[in-house]
């Protein structure tokens, strides 16, 4: 809807994880460097977690499209298999066939690798959301890594998930397959606002946008809090606020609209409260404990100038008291042993109007 506007010829930032729009932050080159140095070098089982929407399948993605087509992939998507549906599944993709148990399935996979790494061909299996593996199947995978030569193993296997992965192969249970793992990585958010808006425009630049300054400078910040760097969050937000500005007519999205849909999906960054504040507590000012009568009153006690006969005997006393102090008392130390003169009764009255003026 929006795309004419702004002079788009795609969507920027959609949800699915298309490879064209893939954004290498220092953490994804490193984790695809480990994939690429993996696979080559026959090293077995690598794992590459990241938290929700950092882009781990937008990288499987990536890779798959630029392997060789001599590299045979399985990919696995939905972990939610039991060991039976994994062994079927991945026959399927590997087009081993003429298996009727699991000792057969077992022979035709292993004569199948054993001839593809003879003639130094590769075979990946590869499992997104792998932390939602059962135990049962990681177990499974990792008898799976058993397949090797002397030198190299002839299946590479890819696992990839969210942090609770770390956890998974922290399991006593599964100490065995965590030995098996010969890289590991992490993909990280963004780290900051630059980064962030050059995740920004990168993506814009891919959709054949015209001109990049679309986000004022106040909404690329208030993406990155509100996203916590995580591209997913970003797209959300940034797609969100093309449309919204689209029917206000807005050609440059302010920090406005990117805060209305924040606070539509629950993204307001923390300590943010509804209605756009602080969410600590603000105070009042505190009350004036004097009446306004008695102000006047302490007024002309400090300046001595009250006309009435009491007031004047009041004022003067209190010079009085002031003046005939001795001075060792009437200097007090300041701590490092240099006396501190008590103010002057005017200096009180001034003091005090001061205090009025600020309104205590």
């Amino acid at each position: 809807m929006y795309k004419e506007f702004y002079g788009l010829k795609e969507l920027p930032f959609a949800l699915t994880p298309d490879p064209r729009f893939i954004y290498f932050t220092p953490s994804h080159t490193e984790a695809m460097s480990n994939l690429h140095y993996g696979i080559e070098s026959g090293k077995g089982l690598i794992v590459v977690t990241g938290e929700v929407g950092t882009g781990k399948t937008t990288i499987l993605r990536w890779m798959m499209q630029r392997l060789d087509r001599t590299v045979l992939v399985a990919y696995v998507f939905n972990p939610r298999l039991t060991v039976p549906e994994f062994y079927q599944y991945i026959t399927t993709l590997f087009e081993i066939k003429n298996w009727e148990n699991k000792s057969d399935l077992l022979l035709e996979l292993g004569r199948t690798l054993e001839s593809r790494h003879a003639r130094g061909l590769r075979t990946v299996l590869i499992i997104d959301e792998a932390h939602g593996l059962s135990h049962h199947v990681l177990e499974e995978i990792r008898l799976l890594s058993n397949f090797e030569s002397d030198t190299a193993k002839q299946l590479q296997i890819v696992l990839t998930g969210q942090p609770e992965m770390r956890e998974v192969l922290n399991d006593p249970a599964l100490r065995q397959l965590k030995q098996r793992v010969a890289l590991r990585c992490e993909i990280d958010p963004l780290p900051n606002v630059e980064e962030t808006n050059r995740y920004v425009i990168s993506r814009l630049l891919v959709a054949g946008a015209e001109r990049t300054d679309i986000f004022s400078p106040a909404a690329i910040d208030f993406i990155f809090r509100s996203s916590e760097g995580i591209p997913r969050n970003i797209n959300k937000l940034c797609d969100n606020a093309l449309l919204a500005g689209f029917a206000s007519g807005t050609s440059v999205i302010g920090r406005e609209i990117i805060e209305e849909i924040a606070e539509t999906f629950d993204m307001l960054p923390r300590g943010m409260s509804r209605d756009g504040g602080s969410s600590n507590t603000e105070y009042e000012t505190p009350a004036r404990i004097f009446t306004q009568a008695g102000r006047a009153e302490l007024w002309a006690a400090g300046t001595g100038s009250n006309s009435s006969s009491s007031g004047s005997k009041t004022g003067a006393a209190t010079q009085t008291s002031v003046a005939e102090l001795p001075a060792e008392r009437s200097e007090a130390s300041n701590g490092e042993g240099s006396p501190v003169r008590a103010p002057h009764a005017d200096g009180n009255g001034s003091t005090f109007r001061s205090w009025d003026e600020m309104g205590d």
